[in-house]
Order: C-alpha cells, then structure tokens, then sequence
C-alpha cells in the first residue's frame, strides 16, 4: 500500500479520485468546546502538486492553524482535508501526528539540536544503514541549500536566517512530497531572502515537491508564490495566482493587503467623479499627481521610501495615497491635480 493513502490509519475512509493534491471542503476548526469562535471557518481550497502556495493575511487569521490541519497535527472540528484523495489522519488516528508525505518547518525552529552542529543535525535525520549515502546526502543537501560552510558550526553559533536553513534541509532531506514553512522569511535578513527565495523556487522546478506556506507579509510571496490563498478572521476571502490578485482582487481586504490600496465608498468615490454602487479599490500607482494653483486636494503628508515617496493627498474628505518615483515632490499643502487611471468596483 502507498504511502500516501491513509486507509491504513483511517480504515472508513475511500479514496476520492480527481482531486487536487491537497482538497479541503468546509474545513472548520475551534480551539473551543462550544465551537463558539473558530480559528478555521467553512473553507474550501485546492492545492496543486508541485506548486508554491501561500496562505496570507494579517496576525491571527487563521494561517497557521490551517496549515496544521493540512498536516494532520490538528482535528477538524468539521469538514476534511485530503491529499491525493485520501484523508489526512490526526492525531486520533496515529501515534506520531503529522502526515507521512509532508514535513512541517516551524517559526521556532524547535527541532534543531541547538547545541550540535550544523552537519550533524541534517545527517541525524537519515538512518545508519549506508553510511556513504548517509554522507553523500547529507553533503548534497546542505550544498544545495548554501550552507555547507558550516558544516562544522554549532547551531547556537549561526544566525536566524542560517538556522531557517538548516531547518529546511533537515525536512527536505527525506524527500518529502509536500513541505510545510510557517513564516519562512520572518527571520532572514532582507538582502539573503531573494536568495532563498530562489533556491526555494529551484527546488520546486528541479523536484516537484509542493510548497505550502505561511506569511503575514505579501511582498514576500508576490514573487515567489504560484498561487495565494487570503485568510481573514479565519476565513478564505481570495484565492488565486498573485497577478489576478493583485489586478482584479475581489475582496477590499484583499486590495488592501496586496496593494496597500485606497478603499472609497461610493460616497467618497462620488468625490473624485466615479459613479458606483460599490465600494471601489484605487491602487496607489494608479494615481498620478500634478502642482496646480488651486485645486481641492492638497499634499498632506510625503513619506522618502528610496527609489519613490510614498504621498498622501486630501480633500478635507477623502485621503488618497499615491506613489511617484519623481524627485519633483510636491510641497506639503501645495495644491494637486490627480488622475486616477484604474479602479476595480467590489461586487
């Protein structure tokens, strides 16, 4: 029998063909008895092999609870989720919680062996039986990863963003079909995590494996992910490839956290000539600004980002962030024009 199938920790369960690698229907999850507030509320998703999913939204969404249940370290309160069609068994189902074909990569890197070293946590995860490909592994890995220059380190001795390393070469090193990473980047210093982005995405070409994700930050995954799925309050807003999100978001929310867009009623929308019975979404980029001698917006706030500022306009009714990469800056209360050449109308 695979590995995969769960039929041999769950005997009612049947296989579903046709599904995704990872399918959840009505997944809920409370960490309370009375189920009166769920971590995890109603959703749906699937999950394709192969690919980079991240799961995103701000703290306390239900992110990493979902990634749980993904695993099987966690029982839903209701729904399931299967993988390859099967039923992900919990921890009332085996022994040792977490599923067979999947490897979890923690915030806390609490698996490691603080005190050993570098070589000696990676290679502690394959059996003495063969020796040499005990080594031959262990050297592969940790070259792929760029961290054997410190084979000989002790973990206490490296940084954050090198204990994430290891971490990930100590999961990967069994070939695992799906790696699990909560919060991956929070502790990589910003110039070492487009590298680690990339050697993430090499992984995933070179192997198949599939990646599932967990981040509080979205300009961390915009370019690294296949496909993101938006998590608020413990419910599934959005779910999507990056690029659809990003254009055509269909949750406020969503526009929001991506985009850092402007969010107007149709009061407030009425204000700059856009007729809407919805609320509508104004991404930053799509407003541009010019000094005029009288005008009623004006310059309230300008923010240095680098290469662009970051500006806020007013009306005394609606404010409005918008972005130039002009070294022109308006003066604060100097009088704008602006032309709005996007916006999205929420249904």
């Amino acid at each position: 029998m695979a590995h995969s199938s769960s039929c041999q920790y769950i005997p009612s369960d049947t296989h579903v063909p046709g599904l995704a690698a990872v399918h959840a229907e009505q997944l809920s999850f409370s960490f309370h008895e009375n189920n009166v507030q769920f971590a995890v509320e109603n959703a749906s998703f699937d999950i394709e092999g192969g690919k980079i999913t991240a799961i995103i939204g701000e703290s306390g969404s239900g992110k990493s609870t979902l990634l749980r249940l993904i695993y099987g370290l966690l029982e839903p309160t209701s729904g399931t989720v299967r993988y390859k069609g099967w039923q992900i068994p919990t921890r009332k189902d085996k022994l040792i919680p977490g599923h067979d074909s999947m490897k979890l990569v923690s915030q806390g890197f609490d698996d490691l062996n603080t005190y050993a070293n570098v070589w000696d946590n990676v290679a502690s995860q394959l059996p003495n039986t063969d020796i040499k490909r005990k080594q031959d592994k262990t050297a592969e890995i940790l070259q792929r990863l760029r961290i054997d220059h410190l084979a000989k380190k002790r973990v206490a001795d490296i940084s954050g963003g090198e204990k994430q390393r290891v971490a990930i070469c100590r999961a990967l090193i069994n070939e695992p079909e799906v790696l699990l990473m909560d919060e991956p980047f929070n502790q990589v210093d910003a110039s070492f995590r487009d590298t680690l982005q990339q050697d993430i995405k090499d992984i995933v070409r070179d192997t198949g494996l599939t990646i599932i994700l967990v981040s509080h930050d979205p300009t961390e995954v915009l370019a690294l992910a296949d496909n993101l799925i938006v998590m608020k309050s413990g419910k599934i807003l959005d779910q999507n490839n990056p690029h659809v999100l990003y254009s055509e978001p269909s949750h406020p929310y969503t526009a929001l956290l991506l985009a850092k867009s402007n969010i107007l009623n149709p009061e407030q929308a009425q204000t700059l000539g856009i007729e809407s019975e919805k609320s509508i979404a104004i991404h930053q980029e799509w407003i541009s600004i010019s000094t005029t001698e009288e005008s009623s917006f004006f310059v309230k706030d300008s923010k240095f980002r680098g290469f662009y500022y970051e500006i806020l306009i007013s009306n005394n009714t609606v404010d409005l962030h918008c972005i130039t990469t002009s070294q022109l800056i308006p003066k604060k209360n100097q009088a704008v024009d602006l032309t709005i050449s996007n916006w999205i109308a929420f249904d």
